[in-house]
C-alpha cells in the first residue's frame, strides 16, 4: 500500500499493526504496556501523564527502531522510550505532519517527527545514542475510542 501526500510518498507493509500500547502515571519514566486504552478527543489516553491540551498527545515509535537499540546491546522493548504506542510495519518517520492514521477505533494526526532530547536519558548513556528523538513520532487524537494490542495501523 503507498500513502502519498504533495512530496512524499510513504510504503507501508499490509500488515501494520499496534505491537503494544503503553502508559505511565509520571513523566520521566518508562511506560508499563497495557492490553488497551481508551483515546480521548484533544486530549491523549485516558490516565497518561503526556495527555492533555497540546500536540504531543500520543507518541509512537516503531518495534523496528526499539530492534536496532537491542542490536546495539541493549535489554529494551515497548514503553522504555516512553512511547504510547509501539507499530509494526509502518516508516513512521516517512509520515509526513498533518497524516491522518487510523489505529483500532481511534484517529489521530501526525504533529512532530522526533523530540529534541534536553537531557541524555539512561538509554542514551548505555548505548551512546536513543532512537526516540530521531524516530519517534506524536500525534494529536482527532477521534477517540479504544485501541489495543494487535489493531490494525492505517495511513488515510
Amino acid at each position: 500500500m503507498v500513502a502519498a501526500s504533495k512530496n512524499h510518498r510513504v510504503v507501508m507493509n499490509m500488515s501494520a499493526s499496534v505491537v503494544a500500547v503503553n502508559i505511565s502515571q509520571s513523566k520521566g519514566e518508562r511506560k508499563t504496556s497495557v492490553s488497551s486504552a481508551q483515546f480521548k478527543v484533544d486530549h491523549g489516553i485516558v490516565g497518561d501523564a503526556h495527555a492533555g491540551d497540546w500536540h504531543r498527545q500520543i507518541s509512537l515509535l516503531a518495534k523496528e527502531s526499539i530492534d536496532k537499540m537491542r542490536k546495539l546491546g541493549l535489554d529494551v522493548d515497548s514503553g522504555d522510550f516512553a512511547e504510547n504506542i509501539t507499530t509494526q510495519g509502518l516508516d513512521l518517520v516517512a509520515l509526513p505532519i498533518g497524516t491522518h492514521v487510523e489505529i483500532g477505533e481511534a484517529l489521530i494526526e501526525v504533529t512532530q517527527i522526533g523530540k529534541e532530547c534536553h537531557t541524555r536519558c539512561a538509554i542514551y548513556h548505555q548505548a551512546g545514542d536513543c532512537v526516540m528523538p530521531k524516530e519517534g513520532i506524536f500525534a494529536r487524537v482527532l477521534r477517540g475510542g479504544v485501541v489495543m494490542n494487535g489493531d490494525d495501523v492505517r495511513v488515510l
